[in-house]
């Protein structure tokens, strides 16, 4: 059965069970010719509706990925964005933070990089590594100066709130947010391992870190099934998308934000009178050069 966009998407209050989520469903294609034929169409698309995007400069769009390693956050962002202007597209990716990043809250460094109007964002990864890898890794929170009298749950439900808050308060002030979980199975990602060791042209790709969070898997899914329960609304859904077939999941991904492109009805500025003038002028003047 070939999943649609609706039902990728976690609905607000939905509690969020992994194993009843598929890490792969029947392809959207039916060959590679004809992946290439639809991502392209996508890209055309999507490169079209970002031109009056930009020229509107009325809205921002903030795109969040987040995966476990090896599930395809960079090729999905390669491919799906690669007709987009990059003069209104930016990429940011969040790491450990730094010392100066530290001494700030959590959502401080993120707020930094969120697009401006006519632009789109994209988070490889993002604040939600604050309720995912910290919550996998508690060891972290102590370099993170969390005050002191806060039980682990009441500071999960804590940021929680900060981010549903957060979220609501972009929307509110113009910036349309979209967040891809890229769901993929523990065995895939097996392989995609041994993959990353066994080609040569695949070897700087390897981390033996992401074998050490392997190991964690259990965790990080009950971290993943918390975060996406608590986190995805109406105004900033989660999408979880098979990601065991990469060029599925970027069809899915493509598919997505155009349609959420497509329901802001941006289009080009129109022509008032003086801007008119402005053209036939400009017109004259060189005509007459």
């Amino acid at each position: 059965m070939v999943a649609s966009i609706d039902d990728l998407r976690v609905q607000e209050g939905q509690k969020v069970d992994l194993d009843h989520w598929p890490t792969r469903v029947d392809p959207l294609y039916e060959s590679k010719k004809e992946y290439r034929r639809l991502l392209k169409h996508n890209v055309a698309r999507l490169s079209e509706l970002q031109n009056g995007f930009y020229a509107a400069n009325e809205f921002a769009m903030l795109i969040i990925f987040q995966a476990m390693d090896t599930a395809g956050k960079d090729g999905a962002i390669k491919h799906v964005m690669s007709g987009v202007n990059p003069q209104g597209c930016q990429v940011h990716s969040f790491g450990h933070p730094s010392a100066t990043e530290l001494e700030h809250d959590f959502l401080w460094r993120t707020t930094e990089a969120l697009p401006e109007r006519g632009h789109i964002g994209i988070f490889n990864r993002s604040y939600y590594e604050e309720v995912l890898i910290a919550r996998v890794h508690p060891e972290i929170l102590s370099a993170e100066h969390v005050p002191d009298g806060i039980g682990p749950n009441k500071m999960w439900e804590h940021r929680y709130e900060s981010i549903n808050d957060h979220e609501k308060h972009l929307h509110r002030n113009g910036t349309h947010i979209i967040k891809f979980f890229l769901h993929i199975s523990k065995e895939e990602q097996r392989q995609r391992l041994l993959a990353r060791i066994d080609k040569p042209s695949k070897n700087w790709k390897y981390n033996p870190d992401d074998l050490v969070e392997r190991g964690y898997w259990d965790d990080y899914m009950d971290a993943y099934e918390a975060c996406l329960s608590a986190t995805s609304t109406d105004h900033a859904p989660w999408y979880i998308v098979p990601a065991d077939d990469k060029k599925n999941a970027r069809l899915f991904v493509s598919n997505v934000i155009l349609q959420a492109m497509s329901k802001m009805h941006v289009e080009l500025p129109p022509l008032t009178e003086e801007r008119l003038q402005a053209l036939q002028e400009g017109r004259r003047r060189l005509e007459g050069e």
